[in-house]
């Protein structure tokens, strides 16, 4: 093998052929591509030695071998050396020089013509090959089980059943690639699906936080990037609180707080969403602590809300739990706080026994806080400036956050007939 001269590297190396460019249907065949890579020739007791040494100058290249058996020499092996750092013997450091002298190895340097495959591209790479130059290469998904939700952008739709496969290719347990068509219906919030490549099958299972739920993601709403809001909203409950649950969907808020020995009333107004909750309840044995309903949001709170508050807010002070309601509906949660108003016709309790509202929203105002604060202080006839904090959940798109805002329902909003308290600020209709 001749000794390699010092030279430019081709920068796309390691990149599939550029006769790929625009494959709508994969052909894997189509990525063979042969290189030439520097390598080392050492003997073979030597190998484990030396890599410890060599931990700078080898090959770091997912999927490829950095110890191959020499083709000419059965006794000798070839350690593959990174082509952007090693031209000859010079570009050895000192020290590695130095254990190639103690081992007695040669540092000349030669050249191996290495085969790559499909098999050892990135999915990143294969799409930015296959994709339109200068194109946005999106290959992240969300993953629910087996299944991988992509959002795919206009440009990438030509190459949808492609880049499906090349997600199931590349991530080992997924088997199926959707694809979302329309954006979530705000009455059960599911939407609907393309399979792309793959299984048809959407019964699916997955863990978050150490809980298991099953459910038909074709038919309910499901968010894995949401599995740090569930913790968060979990771990401000203590054992014996309440929870209303107004859109609990299959149950990732009610089942963790059950498990705390929590009292849960958990509703979703999809059946879909009800029959799964139910499952999940049972699958993760806290069926005896949560109620479920299949209910509007509005009717859940006028109804079965209300009566389980003029419950606990009549108890004993000692015995009063805290109450919690979380209301996940980003798109038009907000609207249904205007329920709360004149909810209940009994006495005020002490204000520190009155409900909390986690409250959730999209907003694509400059300043989301304060888009939130105020929409959500217009619905209810108050302002919310001083006695709420909003948290942000998520960046959802460019301009786009997801917020919660939490605060304690002041009694003037939540009773008939009261009236306003000193310094309290109320909004004009």
């Amino acid at each position: 093998m001749p000794e390699i001269e010092t030279h430019e590297r081709d920068s796309e190396l390691f990149s599939p052929p550029s006769d790929v460019r625009g494959m709508t249907k994969l052909d894997r065949t189509a990525f063979k591509k042969t290189v030439s890579i520097p390598v080392l020739k050492v003997r073979k007791e030597v190998v484990s030695k030396l890599m410890r040494s060599l931990k700078r100058a080898a090959l770091q290249r997912p999927g490829v071998k950095r110890v191959i058996e020499d083709p000419e020499d059965k006794e000798s092996r070839l350690i593959m050396l990174d082509p952007y750092k090693m031209f000859t013997h010079d570009s050895f450091e000192e020290a590695e020089l130095s254990v190639l002298e103690q081992l007695n190895v040669s540092p000349q340097i030669s050249e191996y013509n290495l085969e790559l495959t499909y098999e050892n591209f990135k999915s990143e790479e294969i799409l930015r090959a296959v994709l339109p130059e200068g194109q946005d290469v999106t290959s992240g998904f969300s993953r629910v089980g087996h299944i991988a939700h992509l959002n795919l952008r206009d440009h990438q739709l030509p190459f949808k059943h492609l880049i499906g496969q090349v997600m199931i290719d590349k991530n080992p347990g997924i088997t199926s690639a959707v694809n979302k068509i329309n954006n979530i219906d705000n009455t059960y919030r599911n939407f609907q699906m393309e399979v792309l490549s793959g299984e048809q099958n959407m019964m699916t299972k997955v863990r978050e936080n150490n809980y298991t739920y099953e459910f038909d993601f074709s038919k309910v709403y499901w968010n894995p990037r949401l599995s740090t809001e569930h913790s968060r909203i979990t771990e401000l409950l203590k054992p014996g609180d309440v929870l209303f649950d107004v859109f609990a969907g299959v149950g990732p808020f009610a089942i963790p707080v059950a498990k705390k020995n929590c009292t849960v009333f958990a509703n979703d107004l999809n059946p879909e969403s009800h029959k799964w909750l139910l499952h999940n309840c049972k699958l993760n044995k806290v069926d005896q602590k949560v109620k479920v309903f299949n209910l509007d949001g509005k009717d859940f709170l006028q109804g079965p809300i209300k009566e389980e508050l003029m419950q606990l807010l009549s108890l004993s002070k000692e015995r009063k739990p805290s109450v919690h309601i979380v209301m996940n509906l980003p798109a038009k949660a907000i609207e249904f706080l205007s329920a709360f108003k004149s909810l209940l016709d009994e006495q005020p309790c002490s204000s520190e026994l009155l409900p909390i509202v986690h409250c959730y929203s999209f907003s694509k105002d400059a300043n989301p806080t304060e888009d939130v604060r105020q929409r959500a202080g217009a619905v209810l006839g108050i302002s919310l400036e001083a006695c709420s904090s909003v948290h942000l959940v998520r960046n959802v798109a460019p301009n786009k956050e997801m917020l919660c805002i939490t605060f304690q329902i002041p009694a003037a909003v939540l009773y008939k007939n009261q009236t306003r308290n000193p310094g309290e600020q109320f909004l004009e209709n």
